[in-house]
This record gives C-alpha cells, structure tokens and sequence, in this order.
C-alpha cells in the first residue's frame, strides 16, 4: 500500500470533501482516505497494482473535481500550484467586478421600492419602472449563466449523480428564483389573476450570487495567506550550488547535486543542501530553520543546513544530504502533512458538514410547502407563494456549510504554519490540541534541562599562576587527549572572547595515565593533569573537601599539578541550558507539574532539579522506568507530555499523550514524538503550549461563529418567526451572511499569526 497526499481543484466547500471522501472510499484498492477542505488536499492509501493517481482523478472528474498530480521538483511543483490558484483569484475578481455594478443597480431599485412602500420617497414612474422591468431579467440571465456557472453545474450533477454540496444548495435557489420571476415575466397576463406578477425575484438571483462569488473571493484571498509558512520553507532553498567538480568550480542547479559534492559558499549565499564542512569556517544565520537570530560559528567538521545563510567566510563543505532527504525539505513535508492532517474536533463539524447538504434541502423543500398549505389560509396563494419561495432560497443560500468546513484546517494551517517559524515542528493536529490539554511533563535531564556535553565551569588556581597561564598549561595537555573532558577544555579556550589569552605550548613526552589522567613536559617542567587518585598516586597532600562539595553538584574535578605540588584544579560539567530555569517556571504558571525522570545518580539529578525548580525527581532511571513512570501518571487521570532527544527516550516518548523531541536528539527520539523543538531549545516547550492552547481557542470561536449563522440564520430565513414577530430573512440579507460566515472563520485563523508566543 502507498500513501499519497494529493491537492485538489475544484472543492467549493466542506460538503465538496465529503463528497469526494465518500466517492474515494467505494474505490477498489483505496484503504483510506482523507480530505481537507482547508487544504484542498486529499491523504490516499492506495493499492498500486489496482489503481494509480491518474485514475483516482477520473473517478471524482465527472463530480467536478480533479487531482493535480505532483511533478518531481518538489518547488516548483508547489510555485505552480500557487500560480494557479492567483489565476484562480484573478479571474474571480475579474467575474466579480462585471456583477457589482449590476449588483448595485439591483440593490438600487430593491431600496426604492421597499422606502416608496413606507413612504419615504415617491413610487417609481411607470417609464422608469417599465425599464427596469425589461433590464433586470437580462441582468440576471447574464449573472445566473456566467459568474453563476459553479452553482448551475452543482444543481446539474445533483441531479444526476445525486451528490449535493454548497454549489448545489445556491444552485437550486437562485435557479428557483430565476426560473419563477422568468414565468411569471413570459405569461405576466394569464397569471395575474392567480398570483402578484409584479414580485419577481431577478434582484434575489443577482445579489445572492454577487454576494457569494464576493465572499468566495475574500476567502480565497485570506486562504491563500494561511499557506505562507510553507511558501517561506519553500523560499528558503537556494536555486543553484557552486560545485568543484574536475578540479574546477561550476554552478549547477540544486537538483544535479549529488552526494559527496564539494561545495563553496561564499559569503551572503545561501546554502544548497545539508553537509560537513571541511575547510574554512564562518557563521551561519540558521534563524529561518531555529527562529534563533544570532548566527552560528561552524568550522571544519560541523553540520550545516540547506537553506540557512552564510553571513562572513567563505568555506568548503561536502554534500551529505541531498533532494528530499536536506533537513528543510523534512521540515516542509512535516508541516505540510500537519497541516492536512485533522484534529480530533473536527470530526463533529466534518460529520454535520457531510449530512448538512441533504437535511437543508429536504427542510427548504418542507418550508415551501408549509409556507402554501398554511401561508395560503393566512396570507391568500399569491403572498404564501412568494413569502415560500423568499424562505426556500433563503435557506439554500444561508445554510451552506463552508465556515463549518474552515472552522477547524484553517487554524490548523496556521498554528502549525506559525510553530514552523519559531522552530516547532508539529507531526500532526491531533497532536496541537491534545498539548493544550498536558498538566504534567516528564523531562529528561541530559540535552533537555542541561546541554548534553561536558563544560568547563569553574577555575581554582591554587598557586602563583594566573587564570590565563594556568588554562594554557592545562589545555596544552588536554589538547593531546582524546578524552570527551579534553574536548570541553578545548572548547573552553578556543572561545573568541578567552582565544587571545590562551596559548598552546609546546608538549614532549605526552602520557595517558590509564583511570587517572595525563603528563608532558613543558619548558622542561613535567606536569599532570587528572583525578584525585593521580594526586594520590604521586603523594602529594591535598585536602579534597572543596572537590567533594563539587561533585555533590554532579561535576567532574580536574587537578593540574607538578611533582612537588597541586597547582589549582578546574570543574567539569553537563551545564544548565541557560533558558531552562524560566521555562520551568513558565510552565509552572501555565499550571503544569515538572517531573525530571534521569539516568543520573540521586544527588546530582536533585541538585540539578533544585537549581532549575523542577517538582520532582526520578533518578537512575532505565528506559523501562521512564515507561512504567509515564503510565502510573496516566493511570492516575493525569495527560502527559514527555520531552527527550536519546533513543532510550524513544518508548516513552512513544507511550506519552504528547511526545516531544529535542531537534539535537537522535532520529528514532525525532520519529516517535509528535512534536520536535529544534536545536533542543525547552523554552520553546512554552512557546507550543502557548501555540496549542491560541490554536484551540480559535478553532472554538470558529466552530462557535459557524455554528451560530446557521443556528440563527435558518429559521430567520424560513420565516419561523413571522407569525409571532413579523420576522424574516432576505435571500440578499442570508447571501450576505453566508458569504460573511466564511470569510470571518478566516480572517479570526489569521489572526493567530499575529499573536505573541
């Protein structure tokens, strides 16, 4: 079985995805399938012996929709469905700007005839009135069979195929309306006596369909919005790499690299692909990719990201990664799959959307005939009849489930959108709105609350030495070993701001003292670096209490000493991330408990936890009690989210409500979490609670607003309230109201971008 995801073209609203969704599932060979509205796309599984995507489209071409099938370049693929869908919009402006006017002349003679029958300004002349008579049923013969086409061919398949949407519900209205005021205009005379020929309804058929093709508009413009995070991703990519191939330099477009390429990146270039660099260095403005804005120092030997931004040096790096396996193209199918996944609350609006159509129609059908058989007493045949037909379109126009359909993808599209930029990558909706709902969080301490790699953070110079020519002599010993400690030292000197003060002497007869440290000779003196059993070892006297404060707290002592005597010592630890302690206490605000399960021995893990706040501790804990530890919790009603970047995290992970991977970690951590932080930052853990919580409060104002046009608006526009109040709804005024109910969803999703995380 393979597993597709498909744009499509021609979806008109909510009930559009059902159709298709339903018409999908009967397909022999398809196990699953998946539609969304907000996305206009369509997540397949499909047998590939028994049927391919050309002739999944066919099945859904006669309904009027189609697949657009992907091309290799995934860029391009994507910029060409961009054009289309803005020469889409243009070409809806264009039909719309020849229907306004015609819309204002009919909202004109509609006004002048409802304040001449108060009163308030003197009745049409019957030449003006007569003129009118004769323009309105061209006007509307032009609006119904050209801007109104869609809807004429929705009424048209649901005929014949019987599938209803949106399309359909403004098709059979309109066309009703339209249909009525042309017989009543054709045979005006043999009707006169039975009905009032003077209420046509050529205004209705005008405005409804300018006011929707105006709504549709609106909404495809603020739609179109909703997808520039993946547009930003996409823009990220550099269209051409500088290559030495031959011994020469050529410039040849990202699609002919291949991996092993040496490539040159000069400086204000982008980077092509993933790689290593292997000569030179420079640093590197991965803000796009991290949402972090000070550039990266990168040398021989570090990674780089395709798509990020050399900001000085000029360097050389091999291609490592290339195509769809780059960093960014893994970060733009996450957030595209994301985005066209579903959240568990849509399903009650898509099960509503899907039984919508139907249920709408058989009601306007039902209100007509209330309207004649008990209008009639009442009102007399002429009035029940066209008070009817106002309530049959009214509640064929209004109905349409479109904000329905939006309510929930595009909020998603959005907040998934938005997390991308600030370096969140989301795996799928469900997993944005349960996070809203975590109140623990299980963190591991190594690479999550501290930086997973041992630092140099305490100097003791115990003798005539100053700090810099203590370091030197220290890290001119270090520099020959290949010790993990060794490399924090390195690390340590080799910083820009210490770099200047620090020289590498020259070493002879180098040692690695097994279990207990190193030796050499420098300007003829012999010295050792190491443990507290080397000191031992050489007998000298050194009173140690300090050292065991120190390792209390989970650091390591390094003691530089001569013969005779101990020089000073330095203290080596996995630091505290800098941001680690106010994202606890940002937590703790957001009302969430901050348990810290770790591999780590007691002491040092509760030191840690004290320093940064943490409400409990779970020390020396194996993979298997990280498990056992998140299902005590969830037995106890609690939601969990557990935070890790090691594959011993990968099962509980996995097992949480919410996995949540550091970037930094390992990819089984990445793959079995449904949220990944990039570059292992825990304040962005704050950042996507903030982001799920934005998400769900609006797509429940969404589904709120949705609701509550159709809630109100149908049983206005069937006239419910007019026997008691007088009430009811134009098919203009319900026009209008659909059209609005759409673009508000929108616009309100869209306001999520412009919210603080």
């Amino acid at each position: 079985m393979q597993i597709q995801t498909f744009k499509i073209k021609g979806m008109h609203c909510a009930s559009c995805a059902g159709i298709i969704e339903r018409t999908f599932k009967k397909v022999e060979g398809v196990s699953l399938a998946e539609v969304n509205y907000g996305t206009e796309s369509a997540k397949i599984s499909f047998n590939e012996s028994k049927m391919n995507p050309e002739d999944l489209s066919k099945k859904i071409e006669p309904l009027g929709y189609s697949l657009l099938l992907p091309t290799t370049n995934n860029k391009e693929n994507t910029s060409g469905k961009k054009q289309e869908k803005l020469s889409e919009i243009k070409e809806m402006k264009s039909k719309l700007m020849s229907a306004i006017p015609l819309a204002v002349i009919s909202v004109f003679i509609m006004g002048w005839d409802i304040f001449a029958q108060y009163h308030a300004i003197p009745e049409m002349s019957d030449i003006v009135k007569e003129f009118f008579h004769h323009l309105l049923p061209l006007m509307a013969t032009y609006v119904l069979f050209t801007i109104g086409k869609p809807y004429l061919l929705g009424f048209y398949r649901f005929l014949r195929y019987g599938k209803a949407n949106m399309d359909t519900l403004i098709g059979i209205g309109t066309s009703f309306a339209f249909l009525y005021s042309f017989i009543v205009t054709a045979f005006e005379n043999s009707l006169r006596p039975f009905i009032n020929v003077d209420a046509t309804y050529y205004d209705v058929t005008i405005i409804v369909i300018t006011f929707i093709a105006l709504g549709k508009y609106l909404e495809a413009k603020s739609r179109l919005k909703t997808g520039d995070a993946i547009e930003k991703l996409l823009n990220l990519q550099a269209k051409t790499a500088l290559v030495i191939r031959e011994g020469k330099e050529i410039e040849i477009s990202i699609n002919e690299v291949i991996h092993g390429d040496l490539i040159i990146v000069k400086p204000a270039g982008r980077i092509p692909v993933d790689g290593i660099i292997t000569e030179g260095n420079s640093f590197i403005d991965e803000s796009m990719v991290t949402g972090e804005s000070m550039p990266v120092d990168k040398k021989v030997g570090d990674n780089v990201v395709g798509g990020t931004i050399n900001t000085t040096g000029t360097f050389v790096f091999k291609a490592t990664k290339v195509g769809s396996e780059t960093f960014l193209a893994h970060i733009i199918k996450m957030v595209e799959d994301a985005q066209g996944s579903r959240a568990p609350i849509q399903a009650l609006a898509d099960k509503i959307s899907s039984i919508f159509v139907p249920i709408v129609l058989i009601l306007a059908f039902i209100t007509l005939g209330i309207w004649l058989v008990f209008g009639t007493q009442a009102l007399g045949f002429a009035q029940a009849l066209s008070m009817g037909l106002v309530s049959f379109v009214g509640i064929l126009v209004i109905a349409c489930p479109c904000a329905l359909g939006l309510a929930t993808p595009t909020a998603i599209i959005v907040g998934v959108g938005k997390g991308a930029k600030n370096g969140i990558l989301i795996k799928d909706a469900g997993t944005l709105e349960k996070l809203h709902k975590v109140n623990t969080i299980i963190v591991d301490k190594t690479g999550t609350i501290t930086k997973g790699r041992p630092t140099l953070v305490d100097i003791q110079s115990l003798s005539d030495l100053k700090d810099h020519e203590f370091i030197s002599i220290l890290a001119s010993l270090e520099n020959k070993s290949e010790h993990p400690i060794a490399h924090a030292i390195i690390n340590y000197v080799e910083d820009p701001a210490r770099a200047k003060n620090v020289n590498i002497l020259l070493i002879s007869n180098f040692k690695a003292l097994e279990g207990k440290g190193i030796s050499g000779v420098i300007n003829d003196k012999e010295y050792f670096a190491g443990s507290v059993k080397l000191i031992k070892d050489l007998g000298i006297n050194f009173d140690n209490t300090k050292l065991e404060q120190y390792t209390l707290q989970g650091k390591t002592p390094v003691i530089l000493a001569t013969k005779e005597k101990v020089l000073g010592f330095i203290m080596v630890a996995d630091e505290i991330k800098a941001e680690s302690k106010q994202a606890v206490k940002d937590l703790h605000k957001l009302g969430i408990k901050v348990i810290m399960v770790t591999g780590d021995d007691e002491k040092t893990a509760k030191y840690i936890a004290s320093l940064v706040g943490i409400d409990e501790v779970l020390a020396q804990a194996l993979p298997q009690d990280k498990l056992m530890k998140i299902k005590e919790l969830k037995s106890e009603g609690k939601i969990v989210a557990m935070a890790g970047d090691g594959i011993n995290d990968a099962p509980a992970l996995a097992e949480a409500d919410v996995g949540i991977a550091m970037g930094n970690g390992t990819d089984v951590a990445i793959e079995s979490a449904g949220i990944t932080l990039l570059y292992g930052d825990i304040s962005k853990i704050v950042k996507a609670f903030h982001l799920s919580k934005m998400t769900m409060r609006g797509i429940k104002q969404n589904l709120f607003w949705a609701f509550i046009y159709n809630i109100v608006g149908i049983p206005l526009a069937g006239g419910l309230f007019y026997p008691i109040f007088g009430w009811t709804l134009s098919p203009v005024f319900a026009g209008f109201a659909m059209a609005m109910s759409s673009v508000s969803v929108v616009s309100n999703s869209l306001r999520i971008k412009s919210k603080k995380l």
